[in-house]
This record gives C-alpha cells, sequence and structure tokens, in this order.
C-alpha cells in the first residue's frame, strides 16, 4: 500500500474512484482504512474516496509512544491527517468518520473549518469523549497479547455478524452462515488489529479519558456548523446513544439516524446499506461545496 507523508511519520493510504469530489475516510481505533473495502466499490460515481491509516495502525508508522501518551493524542492524529491532506494536495474534501474517528474529526473541523463541507459519522465518539476505567485500560493491555481475546472483544464492535449465544459471557464467537468476503475480511482486520502500537492499545483510551475530563470539546460543539449526518446502529453497546443526543443538540447542522438490526460497524456488518447512506449523502453534490 502507498505512504503519505504527514509530518514526522507516514501514514497508509487507499483511494478509490477518480470523482471531482473527494471524501475522505476516517476510521476508527484498532482499526485500519480497510473497513470501508466491502463498501468502497458501491458507492455512487463522481466520488473519489481517500482512506487514511492513524498513526501507529494499518500500513502506517509506528512511532514509539512516549510516557503520558501525547504523541497518540487525538489533537496529534487530527494533525497528522491534516498533513497528509497537504502532500496529498488536497485543499477541500467531505469526511466520512467511524467510531474515534469522530472525535478526531472533530478537532480537524476545528482548526480548518473552511477545509471540509459535510460529514458522515458512523457510531462516532463525540465531542464529549469516553471515560475508560483502569479495568478497561487492563482488558487491552491483555488484548495486547491474546489473539482470542481480541477477536472476542472485537465482535462486539461488528455483533450481527455473529450468532446470538455465540456472544454470550465465556463463549466463542461463531459467525452466522452466508457470510462470504465479509466474514475473510473480518479475520484480515483482526490480524491488523493485534499489530497495531502501544500507543494505539492504550494511548487511545487515555487520551479519550482526557478528552471527557477536560470538556474543551464539549465546550465547542456550537463551532462545529459543518453538516453532519450521525448513524448509530440500535445494536451498539460501545457509543452510548444519549451522547449522540447531546451532540445533535448543541451542533447547529447535525442529524441523527438510528438504524435498526445494526451493531457499532455498519460498514462491515452490512456495506451495501452502508455505501447507500455514504452515496445518499455525498452523491452528486458539487466538487467546491
Amino acid at each position: 500500500m502507498p505512504l503519505v507523508q504527514a509530518g514526522e511519520v507516514q501514514l497508509g493510504w487507499r483511494e478509490w474512484g477518480q470523482g471531482d469530489v473527494t471524501v475522505v475516510f476516517i476510521h476508527g481505533n484498532l482499526a485500519s482504512k480497510d473497513w470501508i473495502e466491502l463498501a468502497a466499490p458501491l458507492f455512487p460515481k463522481g466520488l473519489r474516496v481517500i482512506g487514511l491509516d492513524w498513526r501507529g495502525c494499518g500500513d502506517s508508522d509506528r512511532p514509539k509512544p512516549n510516557a503520558h501518551y501525547s504523541n497518540y493524542s487525538m489533537q496529534q492524529h487530527a494533525q497528522d491527517m491534516l498533513a497528509a491532506l497537504d502532500t496529498l494536495d488536497i485543499g477541500y474534501c467531505h469526511l466520512a468518520t467511524h467510531s474515534t474517528g469522530g472525535i478526531i474529526a472533530a478537532r480537524m473541523l476545528l482548526m480548518q473549518p473552511q477545509r471540509f463541507g459535510r460529514v458522515l459519522a458512523l457510531d462516532p465518539v463525540t465531542p464529549l469523549g469516553m471515560a475508560f476505567n483502569a479495568d478497561q485500560i487492563g482488558l487491552f493491555r491483555s488484548m495486547m497479547t491474546s489473539k482470542a481475546l481480541t477477536r472476542t472483544v472485537m465482535a462486539t464492535a461488528a455483533s450481527s455478524l455473529f450468532v446470538p449465544e455465540s456472544m454470550e459471557p465465556n463463549a466463542v464467537p461463531r459467525f452466522r452462515e452466508g457470510l462470504g468476503e465479509i466474514e475473510a475480511l473480518f479475520d484480515r482486520i483482526i490480524d491488523q488489529t493485534f499489530d497495531v502500537s502501544e500507543g494505539i492499545w492504550i494511548g487511545t483510551p487515555v487520551n479519550l479519558t482526557r478528552e471527557k475530563e477536560c470538556r474543551e470539546l464539549e465546550r465547542r460543539m456550537p463551532e462545529l456548523r459543518h453538516p453532519h449526518m450521525v448513524l448509530w446502529g440500535e445494536r451498539d453497546g460501545w457509543i452510548a446513544p444519549d451522547d449522540l443526543r447531546v451532540m445533535a443538540k448543541a451542533m447547529p447542522d447535525c442529524r441523527l439516524v438510528i438504524v435498526p438490526g445494526i451493531g457499532h460497524s455498519m460498514n462491515l456488518e452490512r456495506p451495501a446499506l452502508y455505501a447507500g447512506y455514504f452515496g445518499g449523502w455525498f452523491g452528486g453534490l458539487p466538487s467546491s461545496s
């Protein structure tokens, strides 16, 4: 996969389509640009979609985390993304985000508001941040050394792909029948997840907790005037719907859509459905608006 220079690091990136409207995809924690791989061929013509890996994820460089994980902060990820857009000569674009990519995008929008148009936010971590306690961070540490545990936890991010009873405590998640290429992509994603930097495993929950405690972005939500469509799967156990309602109320142009039967990751669970929302939000836009 190609790399793009972004300040001190190189980020993995991937491109789908050659249209006049550019959409940049910002993935979530423990993830990569590949999470839209099955949906991307279904996006409408006229779109150029760029997926960027965070530092520490996917094909990107993995700098050694510093003592406080500040070189893996949400602000740092946002600065990396902006630097990558500069290198790629993308002066104006729209954003599609997933999970923690949502709060990274919020920082991007606040730093360079004129650079961006619409935002499609799938099950986003909101500007409120998220709080993780010591036990939860300990779970991430345990995942770092166990691919089986990593698979079990990551299955909860795509819960509709699995037989319900196999998602019970102490069970091994088992795919529903007939998933085909979705199952193959999920298994490849687990390999990617297990290979991310400690700055991602531990730095992300640490830094999201700092975002929650400092409340800077919470106070600045009224400044986020870009049109937002927020999609939340009603089976998502990771993102609190009350946070999304606060976000939708505080931001001037934010629409919340609750999607039945889907978990945290529509882009993996139902790629065609995700592509439909994606096309409906970005398809047919003029290149400069």
